[in-house]
């Protein structure tokens, strides 16, 4: 079992083992669930972005135009790295 502190602000920061068995990376977010008896789950967020600020954060970027086939093969491969 790991401990941690909590400072003055209220904050706890988490050991980069806690945070590797989390699968979280740096930016990514934290969801924690109250349980019963004070205790919590704790488990990575899952991404809520929208496909506007998919496209918007990667507009004029792109040195080649990508065919559908690329697309859906690049799209399959990030899914399969989030299981």
């Amino acid at each position: 079992m790991t401990t941690l502190s909590v400072t003055m602000k209220g904050q706890v920061t988490l050991k980069r083992d806690l945070l590797q068995h989390l699968g979280i990376k740096p930016g990514e977010k934290i969801e924690f669930e109250k349980l019963p008896g004070g205790a919590l789950r704790v488990k990575a967020a899952q991404p809520t972005g929208t496909i506007d600020s998919f496209i918007g954060r990667h507009a004029g970027k792109a040195k080649k135009v990508l065919t559908i086939e690329e697309m859906n093969e690049i799209i399959a491969q990030g899914w399969a790295d989030q299981k």
